[in-house]
Protein backbone atom coordinates (compact mmCIF):
# COMPACT_ATOMS: atom_id res chain seq x y z
CA UNK A 1 0.00 0.00 0.00
CA UNK A 2 1.03 3.43 -0.95
CA UNK A 3 0.52 6.98 -0.59
CA UNK A 4 0.12 7.74 -4.33
CA UNK A 5 -3.87 8.46 -3.71
CA UNK A 6 -2.94 11.39 -1.30
CA UNK A 7 -0.14 13.08 -4.17
CA UNK A 8 -3.16 12.32 -6.68
CA UNK A 9 -5.28 15.05 -4.80
CA UNK A 10 -2.15 17.46 -6.14
CA UNK A 11 -4.01 17.70 -9.29
CA UNK A 12 -7.34 16.43 -8.13
CA UNK A 13 -8.08 19.98 -6.64
CA UNK A 14 -6.69 22.16 -8.91
CA UNK A 15 -8.85 21.84 -12.15
CA UNK A 16 -12.13 23.13 -10.46
CA UNK A 17 -13.86 23.46 -7.37
CA UNK A 18 -15.00 19.95 -5.97
CA UNK A 19 -18.66 19.12 -5.64
CA UNK A 20 -19.01 15.34 -4.43
CA UNK A 21 -16.94 13.26 -1.80
CA UNK A 22 -17.02 9.59 -0.84
CA UNK A 23 -16.25 9.10 3.11
CA UNK A 24 -13.34 11.93 3.16
CA UNK A 25 -10.71 13.28 5.51
CA UNK A 26 -13.94 15.52 7.05
CA UNK A 27 -14.81 13.22 9.24
CA UNK A 28 -17.55 11.65 7.35
CA UNK A 29 -19.11 8.63 9.03
CA UNK A 30 -20.10 7.58 5.74
CA UNK A 31 -19.04 4.77 3.15
CA UNK A 32 -20.42 7.15 0.56
CA UNK A 33 -20.86 10.79 0.73
CA UNK A 34 -23.75 13.10 -0.66
CA UNK A 35 -23.86 13.85 -4.18
CA UNK A 36 -23.08 16.99 -5.66
CA UNK A 37 -25.32 20.40 -5.63
CA UNK A 38 -24.44 22.80 -8.80
CA UNK A 39 -21.75 25.48 -8.46
CA UNK A 40 -23.63 28.11 -10.09
CA UNK A 41 -27.31 29.09 -10.20
CA UNK A 42 -27.66 30.12 -13.35
CA UNK A 43 -29.75 28.35 -15.27
CA UNK A 44 -30.98 27.90 -19.05
CA UNK A 45 -33.40 30.28 -20.94
CA UNK A 46 -36.54 29.47 -21.47
CA UNK A 47 -35.64 28.09 -25.21
CA UNK A 48 -34.32 24.70 -22.96
CA UNK A 49 -31.23 25.01 -23.99
CA UNK A 50 -28.19 24.50 -21.28
CA UNK A 51 -24.47 25.94 -21.82
CA UNK A 52 -21.98 23.42 -20.14
CA UNK A 53 -20.26 24.90 -17.67
CA UNK A 54 -16.76 24.24 -16.29
CA UNK A 55 -17.03 20.83 -13.42
CA UNK A 56 -20.62 20.05 -14.77
CA UNK A 57 -21.74 16.62 -15.17
CA UNK A 58 -24.57 15.51 -16.96
CA UNK A 59 -26.56 13.79 -13.48
CA UNK A 60 -25.66 17.66 -12.11
CA UNK A 61 -27.42 19.45 -15.11
CA UNK A 62 -30.54 16.60 -14.85
CA UNK A 63 -30.71 17.65 -11.23
CA UNK A 64 -30.76 21.52 -11.80
CA UNK A 65 -33.62 20.82 -13.95
CA UNK A 66 -35.94 18.31 -12.50
CA UNK A 67 -35.23 15.86 -15.76
CA UNK A 68 -33.42 12.36 -15.63
CA UNK A 69 -30.07 11.62 -16.67
CA UNK A 70 -31.34 8.61 -19.71
CA UNK A 71 -33.40 12.03 -20.73
CA UNK A 72 -30.60 14.20 -21.28
CA UNK A 73 -27.81 12.08 -22.72
CA UNK A 74 -30.99 10.63 -25.08
CA UNK A 75 -32.19 14.45 -26.46
CA UNK A 76 -28.29 15.06 -26.93
CA UNK A 77 -27.40 11.76 -28.74
CA UNK A 78 -24.46 11.10 -25.53
CA UNK A 79 -23.24 7.61 -24.98
CA UNK A 80 -23.16 5.54 -22.22
CA UNK A 81 -20.60 7.65 -20.19
CA UNK A 82 -22.51 10.90 -20.66
CA UNK A 83 -19.42 12.82 -21.90
CA UNK A 84 -19.57 16.06 -22.20
CA UNK A 85 -17.60 19.83 -22.52
CA UNK A 86 -17.52 22.60 -21.25
CA UNK A 87 -19.13 25.77 -24.16
CA UNK A 88 -21.54 22.85 -25.46
CA UNK A 89 -25.36 23.33 -25.82
CA UNK A 90 -27.04 20.49 -24.39
CA UNK A 91 -30.91 20.66 -25.46
CA UNK A 92 -32.86 20.07 -21.76
CA UNK A 93 -36.07 17.46 -22.37
CA UNK A 94 -38.54 19.26 -19.73
CA UNK A 95 -42.00 18.04 -19.81
CA UNK A 96 -45.40 20.11 -19.02
CA UNK A 97 -44.80 24.29 -18.63
CA UNK A 98 -41.37 23.37 -17.23
CA UNK A 99 -39.42 26.29 -18.63
CA UNK A 100 -35.94 25.44 -17.58
CA UNK A 101 -35.81 26.33 -14.40
CA UNK A 102 -35.80 24.22 -11.22
CA UNK A 103 -39.31 23.53 -9.97
CA UNK A 104 -39.52 25.49 -6.91
CA UNK A 105 -39.54 23.59 -3.28
CA UNK A 106 -43.12 21.69 -2.08
CA UNK A 107 -43.89 23.73 1.70
CA UNK A 108 -44.59 20.34 3.29
CA UNK A 109 -41.90 19.52 5.49
CA UNK A 110 -40.33 16.19 7.35
CA UNK A 111 -37.73 15.05 9.18
CA UNK A 112 -34.73 12.48 8.79
CA UNK A 113 -32.46 10.87 10.61
CA UNK A 114 -29.21 10.00 8.53
CA UNK A 115 -28.00 6.38 8.67
CA UNK A 116 -24.63 4.99 7.96
CA UNK A 117 -24.16 5.06 4.16
CA UNK A 118 -26.92 7.57 3.52
CA UNK A 119 -26.46 10.40 0.95
CA UNK A 120 -28.60 13.24 0.62
CA UNK A 121 -29.37 12.23 -3.31
CA UNK A 122 -30.77 8.98 -1.72
CA UNK A 123 -32.95 10.78 0.89
CA UNK A 124 -34.32 13.23 -1.57
CA UNK A 125 -35.46 10.49 -3.58
CA UNK A 126 -36.61 8.60 -1.05
CA UNK A 127 -39.20 11.78 0.44
CA UNK A 128 -39.73 13.18 -3.41
CA UNK A 129 -37.78 15.87 -2.27
CA UNK A 130 -34.92 17.73 -4.12
CA UNK A 131 -31.22 17.54 -3.54
CA UNK A 132 -30.83 21.60 -3.97
CA UNK A 133 -34.05 21.79 -1.43
CA UNK A 134 -32.59 19.50 1.10
CA UNK A 135 -29.09 21.66 0.83
CA UNK A 136 -30.70 24.81 1.44
CA UNK A 137 -33.41 23.75 4.45
CA UNK A 138 -30.09 22.44 6.64
CA UNK A 139 -27.62 24.80 5.65
CA UNK A 140 -25.32 22.08 4.48
CA UNK A 141 -22.26 22.78 2.10
CA UNK A 142 -21.26 22.66 -1.43
CA UNK A 143 -20.05 19.22 -0.64
CA UNK A 144 -23.72 18.17 0.42
CA UNK A 145 -21.25 16.45 3.69
CA UNK A 146 -24.01 14.69 5.88
CA UNK A 147 -23.31 12.08 8.60
CA UNK A 148 -24.32 9.34 10.54
CA UNK A 149 -27.46 9.93 13.52
CA UNK A 150 -27.84 13.75 12.36
CA UNK A 151 -31.48 14.62 11.97
CA UNK A 152 -32.36 16.89 8.20
CA UNK A 153 -35.19 18.97 7.60
CA UNK A 154 -36.69 17.41 4.72
CA UNK A 155 -38.65 19.91 2.47
CA UNK A 156 -41.76 18.59 0.67
CA UNK A 157 -41.14 15.34 2.04
CA UNK A 158 -44.46 12.70 1.36
CA UNK A 159 -44.26 9.71 2.94
CA UNK A 160 -40.68 8.15 2.54
CA UNK A 161 -40.72 5.92 -0.57
CA UNK A 162 -39.45 2.75 1.42
CA UNK A 163 -40.88 0.93 4.38
CA UNK A 164 -40.65 -2.41 5.56
CA UNK A 165 -43.72 -5.14 6.34
CA UNK A 166 -42.73 -6.34 9.48
CA UNK A 167 -40.07 -6.19 11.60
CA UNK A 168 -39.62 -10.05 12.46
CA UNK A 169 -40.77 -11.66 8.90
CA UNK A 170 -38.91 -8.99 6.80
CA UNK A 171 -40.56 -6.88 4.00
CA UNK A 172 -38.76 -4.95 0.71
CA UNK A 173 -37.06 -1.93 -0.25
CA UNK A 174 -36.67 -0.01 -3.76
CA UNK A 175 -32.94 0.53 -4.14
CA UNK A 176 -32.64 4.64 -4.33
CA UNK A 177 -29.98 6.33 -6.56
CA UNK A 178 -26.37 5.89 -3.88
CA UNK A 179 -27.75 3.46 -1.28
CA UNK A 180 -25.76 0.99 -0.32
CA UNK A 181 -26.33 -2.55 1.25
CA UNK A 182 -24.42 -2.01 4.47
CA UNK A 183 -26.69 1.19 3.77
CA UNK A 184 -30.04 -0.13 4.18
CA UNK A 185 -29.37 -3.05 6.17
CA UNK A 186 -28.55 -0.72 8.80
CA UNK A 187 -31.88 1.72 8.27
CA UNK A 188 -33.67 -1.75 8.59
CA UNK A 189 -32.38 -3.41 11.58
CA UNK A 190 -30.78 -6.70 9.76
CA UNK A 191 -27.60 -7.51 8.38
CA UNK A 192 -25.32 -6.85 4.80
CA UNK A 193 -25.26 -10.82 5.08
CA UNK A 194 -28.44 -11.11 5.52
CA UNK A 195 -29.94 -8.97 2.83
CA UNK A 196 -27.34 -10.34 0.55
CA UNK A 197 -28.31 -14.02 1.21
CA UNK A 198 -31.92 -13.11 1.05
CA UNK A 199 -31.39 -11.18 -3.05
CA UNK A 200 -28.72 -13.75 -3.96
CA UNK A 201 -26.42 -10.82 -4.63
CA UNK A 202 -22.89 -11.42 -5.73
CA UNK A 203 -19.31 -10.78 -3.43
CA UNK A 204 -19.54 -7.31 -4.55
CA UNK A 205 -23.08 -6.85 -2.80
CA UNK A 206 -23.66 -4.77 -6.24
CA UNK A 207 -27.24 -3.35 -6.02
CA UNK A 208 -28.40 -0.45 -8.35
CA UNK A 209 -31.14 1.86 -8.47
CA UNK A 210 -34.91 0.76 -8.63
CA UNK A 211 -33.73 -2.74 -7.76
CA UNK A 212 -36.36 -4.32 -4.99
CA UNK A 213 -34.72 -5.99 -2.12
CA UNK A 214 -36.11 -8.47 0.10
CA UNK A 215 -35.09 -7.31 3.61
CA UNK A 216 -34.64 -10.25 6.20
CA UNK A 217 -36.39 -9.25 9.93
CA UNK A 218 -34.44 -8.61 12.78
CA UNK A 219 -34.66 -7.56 15.84
CA UNK A 220 -31.00 -5.70 16.49
CA UNK A 221 -29.38 -3.03 14.61
CA UNK A 222 -26.35 -4.52 12.75
CA UNK A 223 -23.19 -2.58 13.71
CA UNK A 224 -19.73 -2.29 11.12
CA UNK A 225 -16.77 -2.62 13.41
CA UNK A 226 -13.46 -0.50 13.01
CA UNK A 227 -11.34 -2.33 15.21
CA UNK A 228 -10.02 -5.87 15.00
CA UNK A 229 -10.09 -8.43 17.32
CA UNK A 230 -7.89 -7.40 19.21
CA UNK A 231 -9.08 -4.10 19.46
CA UNK A 232 -6.32 -2.10 17.07
CA UNK A 233 -8.02 -0.01 14.95
CA UNK A 234 -8.07 -1.44 11.03
CA UNK A 235 -6.33 1.02 9.69
CA UNK A 236 -3.19 3.31 11.85
CA UNK A 237 -2.66 6.46 11.67
CA UNK A 238 0.73 6.93 10.09
CA UNK A 239 2.60 5.98 6.80
CA UNK A 240 6.33 6.98 5.99
CA UNK A 241 6.54 8.55 8.80
CA UNK A 242 3.98 10.93 8.45
CA UNK A 243 0.61 10.97 10.52
CA UNK A 244 -2.71 11.93 9.51
CA UNK A 245 -5.27 13.97 11.03
CA UNK A 246 -7.75 12.27 12.86
CA UNK A 247 -11.15 12.37 11.14
CA UNK A 248 -8.75 11.17 7.64
CA UNK A 249 -8.20 8.07 9.80
CA UNK A 250 -11.28 7.37 11.04
CA UNK A 251 -12.94 7.88 7.45
CA UNK A 252 -10.47 5.40 6.58
CA UNK A 253 -11.07 2.89 9.21
CA UNK A 254 -15.28 3.05 8.18
CA UNK A 255 -13.97 2.81 4.65
CA UNK A 256 -12.28 -0.89 5.69
CA UNK A 257 -14.64 -1.58 7.83
CA UNK A 258 -17.65 -1.67 5.18
CA UNK A 259 -15.47 -3.14 2.39
CA UNK A 260 -14.82 -5.95 5.09
CA UNK A 261 -18.25 -5.89 5.97
CA UNK A 262 -19.38 -6.40 2.14
CA UNK A 263 -16.88 -8.83 1.21
CA UNK A 264 -15.22 -7.73 -2.20
CA UNK A 265 -13.57 -10.13 -5.39
CA UNK A 266 -10.60 -12.31 -4.87
CA UNK A 267 -7.18 -10.80 -5.63
CA UNK A 268 -7.49 -12.89 -8.89
CA UNK A 269 -10.93 -11.47 -10.07
CA UNK A 270 -9.41 -8.08 -8.72
CA UNK A 271 -6.19 -8.47 -11.28
CA UNK A 272 -8.66 -9.74 -13.91
CA UNK A 273 -11.02 -6.43 -13.73
CA UNK A 274 -7.97 -4.15 -13.88
CA UNK A 275 -6.07 -5.61 -17.07
CA UNK A 276 -9.83 -5.82 -19.09
CA UNK A 277 -10.66 -2.39 -17.70
CA UNK A 278 -7.32 -0.87 -18.82
CA UNK A 279 -7.92 -2.68 -22.36
CA UNK A 280 -11.49 -1.24 -23.04
CA UNK A 281 -10.17 2.37 -21.63
CA UNK A 282 -7.00 2.42 -24.13
CA UNK A 283 -4.58 2.15 -21.22
CA UNK A 284 -1.62 -0.60 -21.71
CA UNK A 285 -2.96 -3.29 -19.44
CA UNK A 286 0.70 -4.51 -17.96
CA UNK A 287 1.28 -0.60 -16.78
CA UNK A 288 -2.17 -0.85 -14.94
CA UNK A 289 -1.67 -4.30 -13.54
CA UNK A 290 2.06 -3.12 -12.39
CA UNK A 291 0.59 0.01 -10.52
CA UNK A 292 -2.45 -2.03 -9.10
CA UNK A 293 -0.04 -4.69 -7.89
CA UNK A 294 2.34 -1.87 -6.10
CA UNK A 295 -0.68 -0.27 -4.61
CA UNK A 296 -2.34 -2.72 -3.15
CA UNK A 297 -1.36 -6.60 -4.57
CA UNK A 298 -4.82 -6.47 -5.85
CA UNK A 299 -6.78 -6.29 -2.58
CA UNK A 300 -9.72 -4.32 -2.69
CA UNK A 301 -9.67 -4.36 0.90
CA UNK A 302 -6.86 -2.11 1.18
CA UNK A 303 -7.37 1.25 2.89
CA UNK A 304 -4.43 3.05 3.52
CA UNK A 305 -4.11 6.10 6.62
CA UNK A 306 -4.38 8.72 3.47
CA UNK A 307 -7.85 7.36 2.89
CA UNK A 308 -6.49 5.71 0.19
CA UNK A 309 -9.25 3.41 -0.77
CA UNK A 310 -9.37 0.18 -3.13
CA UNK A 311 -6.97 -1.78 -5.13
CA UNK A 312 -6.05 1.50 -7.05
CA UNK A 313 -5.43 2.80 -3.69
CA UNK A 314 -7.74 6.46 -4.92
CA UNK A 315 -8.90 9.17 -2.51
CA UNK A 316 -12.12 10.49 -2.50
CA UNK A 317 -11.32 14.03 -4.08
CA UNK A 318 -8.98 12.44 -6.64
CA UNK A 319 -12.23 9.81 -7.15
CA UNK A 320 -14.38 13.14 -7.94
CA UNK A 321 -11.93 14.22 -10.56
CA UNK A 322 -12.33 10.68 -12.24
CA UNK A 323 -16.05 11.19 -12.34
CA UNK A 324 -15.36 13.76 -14.24
CA UNK A 325 -12.88 11.96 -16.12
CA UNK A 326 -15.46 9.52 -17.33
CA UNK A 327 -18.56 11.32 -16.91
CA UNK A 328 -20.44 9.50 -14.55
CA UNK A 329 -20.33 8.82 -10.47
CA UNK A 330 -18.02 6.20 -9.02
CA UNK A 331 -18.33 4.71 -5.66
CA UNK A 332 -14.72 4.06 -4.93
CA UNK A 333 -16.11 1.68 -2.59
CA UNK A 334 -17.28 -0.62 -5.29
CA UNK A 335 -14.53 -2.76 -7.30
CA UNK A 336 -15.50 -1.79 -10.72
CA UNK A 337 -15.52 2.13 -10.10
CA UNK A 338 -12.58 2.08 -7.83
CA UNK A 339 -10.68 0.38 -10.80
CA UNK A 340 -11.84 2.74 -13.40
CA UNK A 341 -11.12 5.89 -11.44
CA UNK A 342 -7.66 4.51 -11.44
CA UNK A 343 -7.54 3.48 -15.14
CA UNK A 344 -8.79 6.71 -15.68
CA UNK A 345 -6.46 9.02 -13.80
CA UNK A 346 -3.49 6.74 -15.30
CA UNK A 347 -5.01 7.48 -19.21
CA UNK A 348 -5.22 11.10 -18.25
CA UNK A 349 -1.88 11.73 -16.68
CA UNK A 350 -0.24 9.91 -19.72
CA UNK A 351 -2.36 12.53 -21.56
CA UNK A 352 -0.65 15.44 -19.48
CA UNK A 353 2.58 13.82 -19.97
CA UNK A 354 2.73 13.48 -23.92
CA UNK A 355 3.17 9.70 -23.11
CA UNK A 356 6.01 9.68 -20.83
CA UNK A 357 5.41 7.23 -19.02
CA UNK A 358 8.04 7.10 -16.28
CA UNK A 359 6.44 10.74 -15.74
CA UNK A 360 2.94 9.38 -15.22
CA UNK A 361 3.81 6.98 -12.74
CA UNK A 362 5.31 9.07 -10.48
CA UNK A 363 2.76 12.01 -11.00
CA UNK A 364 0.15 8.88 -9.77
CA UNK A 365 2.37 8.81 -6.91
CA UNK A 366 3.43 12.31 -5.83
CA UNK A 367 0.98 14.07 -7.97
CA UNK A 368 1.60 15.92 -11.61
CA UNK A 369 1.91 19.38 -10.09
CA UNK A 370 4.65 18.27 -7.49
CA UNK A 371 6.41 16.63 -10.10
CA UNK A 372 7.11 19.52 -12.35
CA UNK A 373 7.48 21.44 -9.40
CA UNK A 374 10.14 19.55 -7.34
CA UNK A 375 11.03 16.58 -9.86
CA UNK A 376 10.49 13.39 -8.36
CA UNK A 377 11.39 12.38 -4.46
CA UNK A 378 13.49 9.84 -3.40
CA UNK A 379 10.87 7.58 -2.69
CA UNK A 380 8.99 8.26 -5.72
CA UNK A 381 11.71 7.33 -7.82
CA UNK A 382 11.65 4.19 -6.21
CA UNK A 383 8.35 3.95 -6.44
CA UNK A 384 8.09 3.91 -10.42
CA UNK A 385 11.54 1.60 -10.38
CA UNK A 386 9.00 -0.73 -8.72
CA UNK A 387 6.19 -0.19 -11.58
CA UNK A 388 8.56 -0.24 -14.47
CA UNK A 389 9.99 -3.65 -13.30
CA UNK A 390 6.51 -4.94 -12.63
CA UNK A 391 5.17 -4.15 -16.30
CA UNK A 392 7.08 -6.63 -17.40
CA UNK A 393 6.19 -9.18 -15.48
CA UNK A 394 2.65 -8.53 -16.75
Amino acid sequence: MTQSALAIADDARSPRPRARRLATNTGATLALAALAVGTSSSIAHADEEYTVRKGDTVSHIAKQFGTTVSAVRTANGLNASGFIREGQTLTIPTTGTTTGTPAATPAATGSHTVAQGETVSAIAARYGSTVDAIVSANGLDARAFIRAGQTLTIPGAGAPAATTTGTSTGGSHTVAQGETVSAIAARYGTTVSAVVSANGLNAQAFIRAGQTLTIPGATTAATVTTTSASGEQLVGSTFLGRTYPAATVASANENKATLLAVGVPSTSQMQDKVASTARQMGVDPSLAQAIAFQESGFDHTSVSPANAIGVMQVIPTSGDWASDLVGRELNLLDPDDNVVAGVAIIRQLLKSTGGDTATAIAAYYQGLGSVRSNGMFADTRRYVANVQTLTARF
